[in-house]
């Protein structure tokens, strides 16, 4: 689809931002204008999981989980994922424009259908889809809120400000704690992973109570933790009795998501995380009829993590000697050996001071995503953005955070358990912290996660240490030019 830049107002507010064809502007059903269409406000979430949007590849090319190495000529891309690695990042790369724009997107067709709503407020009905588009509203300003900081609280399209101010990132938790409040109680119980519901909500109110420390100086792992137990509560979530399930290119009914992204190859394109990890013989494995981009790997001290006998490392990576999908080693004739994928990564920056089969092997494949044989560029799976699984870990931190080491090894023993991982005892929250990486790998965590517990800027593999400035986003210089308040 080709994108062209335009003018749009954001409830009022210039911005300039990388616009999509593909949606239409239509706000209402045509034969009924209290009918929104909540469609469009979806959609943008789907931008968000690659580089349209760039919040997934924010969360974890920042962290300790994966790189993408430049492999000779592949991969530079100006920098932009150097960048994120190494935290050198100014205020005008991709991550930092695009992820703006797209988050405000968000905030932008949630408040068209909720301004289009309130006239006729008081209906049961109304109230209910004003309810659900509340919550996706707070999904958005919740991420921005997490990423940037202080940021503009946009909460009408037709009464906003032209040259809003930011409002304190205080502010805008307490907002949608308050909103959330009143909304997540009016919202259905259903196992519907692709529309709002309750459960999406507590678990939304349990990660913003989370990490209400960071944007608050004052901790609620209290609250954190009850809306937790809300979630269990419920009685319509479970852990899956495999590793692989919650990731299937069929995943729609896996009771273990909560809320996911809808993703389809044809009519809902955008996930193509396969595409930016597997080697480029891959496609042979799988029987893809398309070649992969051969790009990002977990670092070794990441796939290094996972015991021996993990079902998450045998399921999640791929090292070794490589096969077609007739069990024929592969061969890559470029490098001139057997296709062997191995952990070690020599370097963020693959050269003329490399072997061929170090530039184009080196670094443990992803595959926690499944992939269909007959795969194209875009995968069926639906992404889980809330996960049962990440319930019960939070519930353990709460536990730790609360009570001291040991207090949640009963919730992370129950994932444990699944991943034939090992007993847990005394679990405090450098095991808890550990726990996270290993089991929410690459699913949008990690980034919030290393800052909660004070370890985002530590050094790693090819990254110096980094100061607290780090672990905001700077708001992007050409909004701050359009709207000189964003530089207050």
């Amino acid at each position: 689809m080709k994108k062209h830049l335009k003018s749009i107002l954001l409830g009022g507010a210039v911005l300039t931002i990388a616009a999509c064809t593909k949606f239409d502007d239509k706000i209402y059903d045509a034969s009924a204008v209290n009918k929104p269409d909540p469609g469009v406000v979806y959609a943008e979430l789907r931008d968000l999981i690659d580089d349209n949007g760039w919040w997934f590849w924010a969360q974890e090319v920042p962290s300790d989980e994966i790189a993408f190495p430049i492999r000779g000529n592949d991969w530079n891309d100006g920098g932009k994922w150097r960048v994120l690695h190494q935290h050198q990042w100014t205020n005008d790369v991709d991550a930092v424009n695009s992820m703006w724009s797209h988050l405000y997107d968000g905030v932008r067709e949630s408040n068209k259908l909720i301004d289009g709503l309130l006239p006729n407020a008081g209906d049961p009905e109304i109230d209910l889809s004003i309810a659900k588009l509340k919550t996706l509203r707070a999904l958005f300003l919740y991420m921005l809120m997490d990423n940037y900081g202080d940021v503009p609280l946009i909460t009408s399209f037709t009464s906003a400000p032209e040259f809003p101010f930011k409002a304190t990132r205080k502010e805008v938790y307490d907002f949608l704690v308050n909103d959330l409040k009143t909304s997540v109680p009016l919202l259905p119980i259903n196992t519907n992973k692709f529309a709002v519901n309750k459960g999406m909500g507590y678990t939304l109110l349990a990660k913003i109570y989370l990490n209400a420390e960071v944007y608050t100086g004052t901790a609620a792992y209290a609250q954190a933790e009850a809306m937790c137990d809300s979630v269990i509560q419920l009685g319509v979530y479970s852990l899956d009795n495999t590793v692989t399930a919650p990731f299937a290119a069929n995943n729609v009914n896996v009771p273990e998501n909560i809320f996911t992204i809808l993703f389809d190859q044809f009519d809902a394109q955008g996930f193509r995380i396969h595409m930016r990890t597997l080697h480029y013989l891959s496609d042979k494995t799988f029987g893809m009829k398309v070649g992969p981009w051969n790009g990002f790997a977990a670092l070794e001290s990441h796939y290094n993590s996972y015991a021996t006998g993990d079902k998450r490392k045998e399921e999640w990576f791929m090292v070794g000697q490589q096969y077609d999908k007739n069990n024929v080693k592969l061969f890559d004739e470029t490098a001139g050996e057997d296709l062997v994928l191995t952990p070690n990564i020599p370097a963020l920056v693959l050269g003329s001071g490399n072997t061929s089969a170090e530039i184009r092997m080196s670094g443990a494949r992803v595959k926690k995503y499944e992939i269909e044989e007959g795969a194209l560029e875009n995968l069926n799976n639906d992404f889980p953005l809330f996960r049962y699984a990440d319930v019960l870990l939070m519930k353990a931190e709460c536990a730790v955070r609360n009570g001291g080491a040991g207090s949640g090894d009963a919730w992370v023993q129950m994932i444990r358990d699944r991943a034939n991982a090992g007993p847990t005892s005394g679990f405090g929250l450098d095991e808890i912290l550990a726990e996270r990486g290993r089991e929410l790998f690459c699913e949008g965590h990690r980034r919030q996660d290393l800052i909660r517990f004070g370890k985002f800027g530590n050094a790693w593999w090819e990254k110096p240490a980094s100061g607290s400035e780090r672990t905001i986003f700077p708001i992007p210089q050409w909004a701050i030019d359009a709207n000189p308040n964003l530089g207050l």
